[in-house]
C-alpha cells in the first residue's frame, strides 16, 4: 500500500484523550487508508489499515 509521509498527514487524538501523557494512539484518514500512530512518539513507525479492515475492527471493538 502506498502510503503518503507521515508529515503530511492530518493526526487527530481521541476526545477522550487528556494531555496528561497517558497511553494514546492517533490517527490519520485517507481516502484508502487509515493510519495509526503511538501519539507519545509520533516520529516512531506507523501502521495503516486497509478502510475496510479498519471498518471491521471498528465494528468489533464497539460491538456492533
Amino acid at each position: 500500500m502506498n502510503t503518503p509521509e507521515p508529515a503530511r498527514l492530518a493526526w487527530f487524538k481521541s476526545s477522550y484523550s487528556g494531555n496528561e501523557g497517558g497511553e494514546c494512539l492517533e490517527i490519520a484518514a485517507t481516502p484508502g487508508a487509515v493510519h495509526v500512530r503511538d501519539s507519545k512518539d509520533p516520529a516512531r513507525a506507523q501502521l495503516a489499515f486497509r478502510r475496510r479492515e479498519w471498518d471491521a475492527f471498528v465494528r468489533f471493538a464497539s460491538g456492533r
